[in-house]
């Protein structure tokens, strides 16, 4: 698993989420991107789930409170790789998303989330993520 392989990942996964944002919901490619089974940590709690219809489902109800909130444009600003063995590695990957306010100017926020990452035959997928509080970011900012 090299290097481009992941930027390449994250390149594609910002490529179908500007496509998500916009109603463009393709579950199958979003599911795509992640291993047969999936963990996420954040403040809230720890999810463990399988890459199924179930998960799926999961992702397209994520995309529709994106939405809701005002969420426009999510960029990568930068990844850091750091290889854990040949098949495995963590990737910090730093976002700018950007939501539409309605009356008032746009408000962007930066936020960084650490993905573990696995190479499964020859094409690298998620099988993790952490991440800070979302929720309470979107509040400071008068998202929600």
């Amino acid at each position: 698993m090299t290097k481009e392989d992941i930027q390449e990942l994250f390149q594609q996964y910002q490529e179908f989420f500007h496509n998500a944002i916009k109603g463009e919901v393709d579950m199958e490619q979003g599911a795509s991107f992640y291993a047969t089974a999936v963990i996420g940590a954040a403040p809230a709690g720890v999810m463990v789930a399988q890459n199924d219809k179930q998960f799926r489902l999961f992702l397209q109800q994520g995309f529709k409170a994106y939405r809701k909130m005002g969420t426009k444009d999510l960029r990568i600003r930068g990844i850091e790789i750091t290889p854990i063995d040949e098949l495995h590695c963590l990737a910090r990957v730093s976002w700018t998303a950007v939501y539409d306010r309605g009356d008032y100017p746009d408000t962007s926020i930066d936020f960084d989330v650490h993905y573990l990452v696995q190479q499964v035959q020859e094409t690298p997928k998620i099988f993790g993520w952490v991440s800070g509080d979302e929720q309470a970011v979107l509040k400071e900012h008068d998202i929600i």
